[in-house]
């Protein structure tokens, strides 16, 4: 069955007052934060698959985001980049929920966002969050930061935890932007959630940002606790300090970085993903003190 441009599943399953919960590739997404946690919810969750756009060669440059060939069962398959919209109903508490892992479209941009508006409007979507990861100045020794734009109801649940604000950045931005005024004039909430990746510690799966995100979404819809699970983190966030260990210069950044934490608690425009410039000689020990961290990571996968 065709909603707007998605293919949705049939039996098309009915939603009530569902929560949405979006992540966009590759914009706001390092460390694979908000993939990450969308797969740790979907997994507790047992969700299936929703939609996905019947098109997505209309949205996509496949020059760009190429598709993947790859062997199933002795047959070829052709793995084509898309926009895909899971769902499920929460076992603890009965709510729906939607997890839509959306891909920053190429061109129609503004038909992209009017998609992605009419099919939560169709299911029955009260609120609307958008959820991600960029770098900052951060110091890996503390708790992640994490901004955003939240209902006030979510603000008294996440007091002392997250440090809101509204943003002030202007400059270059994701048209997926426009989905929000689509909300706004559908009547829908929105909110965002934005964790805050120590700049100089690139990892390909951070599960320190994808905890952080998770205790966030646990204390704003009454989710078990047990999701925002920090082991897999603390033992990438430890194989860091091993690699630290004796580089006074790197230790030293650090600390002004730690400083800046404890004293400033600078809010940074949440909108600007890009990477922030390091001494060469810091990016060079650093990339060859955890080379490999990331491929031992990827064969503990969850």
């Amino acid at each position: 069955m065709r909603i707007g441009d998605f293919e949705v599943v049939e039996p098309v399953p009915e939603l009530e007052d569902a929560i949405a919960i979006a992540m966009l590739r590759p914009w706001v997404d390092v460390g694979n934060a908000g993939t990450l946690t969308l797969k740790i919810l979907e997994r507790q969750m047992t969700a299936s698959e929703l939609g996905r756009l019947a098109r997505p060669g209309k949205y996509l440059d496949f020059t760009r985001e190429r598709p993947v060939m790859k062997w199933v069962d002795g047959m070829r398959s052709l793995n084509i980049p898309n926009s895909v919209v899971n769902y499920a109903r929460d076992p603890a508490t009965g709510r729906d929920f939607l997890f839509l892992h959306l891909r920053e479209p190429h061109m129609y941009g503004e038909d992209f966002c009017d998609a992605v508006v009419e099919l939560v409007k169709r299911f029955n979507v009260v609120e609307y969050c958008r959820i991600g990861g960029m770098y900052d100045q951060v110091p890996h020794t503390r708790p992640l930061k994490i901004t955003g734009s939240l209902q006030d109801r979510h603000l008294d649940r996440l007091t002392g935890f997250l440090a809101p604000r509204r943003s002030t950045y202007q400059g270059p931005t994701s048209i997926v932007n426009l989905i929000g005024e689509g909300l706004e004039e559908a009547g829908i909430e929105s909110s965002s959630l934005m964790v805050h990746l120590p700049h100089y510690v690139q990892l390909d799966e951070d599960y320190m940002a994808t905890a952080r995100l998770l205790e966030a979404l646990c204390a704003m819809y009454n989710l078990p606790t047990f999701l925002a699970n920090k082991t897999r983190g603390e033992r990438q966030y430890e194989q860091i300090e091993r690699a630290l260990a004796g580089n006074d210069e790197v230790r030293g950044q650090i600390v002004r970085m730690e400083q800046t934490y404890d004293e400033e608690m600078p809010q940074p425009p949440e909108e600007t993903p890009d990477e922030v410039a390091l001494p060469e000689n810091m990016e060079n020990f650093l990339r060859d003190a955890l080379r490999g961290m990331d491929e031992g990571e990827s064969q503990d996968k969850e």
